[in-house]
């Protein structure tokens, strides 16, 4: 296994790459995923010249194993469950609620961090393009797709630099559009294909939707 990319901001190039051979209108909006998604999107979206702004989307970890993605929630409510998962685990209604609960207030926060009385973006009617800095499970993902589509976009991509291969095949068959750089058999984690794969924190996210306003 080699480390592809050099960090997030060099991920986000060698998927615009890939992303200047798909049909993209002057109107297409690029939403990415709070926080690792964020500079990845800028890059896409400061090489396509296309507006960027944050879709607040928050992973449901597994009470006693919270990197462990039971589902994931989006800020409207729209919520995406690994049914399968948690019937293998015996996890209950109140186990899934009390971290839902948790996970809201979060999402509640940060939106009003990064978005502040700034309106939110229309996506009625829009191509837009859904980033994140990678795919394992895909469960923030499916969240996003699902909260997005709600909304009766145009089009949706989805656009990552790395997914396992088996979350690729699947969002292939439910976005219109699936746009990945490096699908490995075995991930291993996403942060395996960086080398710096650092945290992005609350105040980088803040200053990457400034610079792009």
């Amino acid at each position: 296994m080699s480390r592809v990319f050099q960090n997030r901001r060099d991920a986000g190039e060698q998927l615009a790459d890939r992303l200047e051979g798909v049909a993209i209108g002057s109107d297409a909006l690029v939403l990415g995923l709070p926080r690792g998604g964020l500079p990845i999107a800028a890059e896409v979206a400061r090489r396509l010249g296309l507006r960027l702004d944050a879709f607040n989307v928050r992973k449901l970890g597994v009470p006693y194993q919270p990197e462990l993605a039971m589902g994931a929630i989006a800020e409207d409510g729209t919520r995406f469950l690994n049914s399968h998962l948690i019937d293998m685990l015996g996890l209950t209604q109140q186990d899934i609620q009390q971290v839902q609960l948790r996970e809201q207030d979060t999402l509640a926060q940060r939106a009003l961090r990064y978005r502040g009385e700034r309106a939110k973006p229309r996506i009625t009617d829009r191509h837009i393009i859904l980033v994140d800095d990678g795919l394992a499970t895909g469960a923030t993902m499916h969240a996003a797709l699902n909260a997005v589509r709600h909304q009766h976009p145009d089009r949706v991509t989805v656009a990552v630099p790395v997914a396992a291969r088996d979350t690729a095949d699947e969002f292939r068959r439910l976005a219109d559009e699936f746009v990945c750089v490096l699908e490995p058999e075995d991930l291993g984690g996403v942060g395996c294909w960086y080398v710096d794969f650092a945290q992005v924190s609350d105040e980088e996210v803040c200053a990457i939707l400034a610079a792009m306003a």
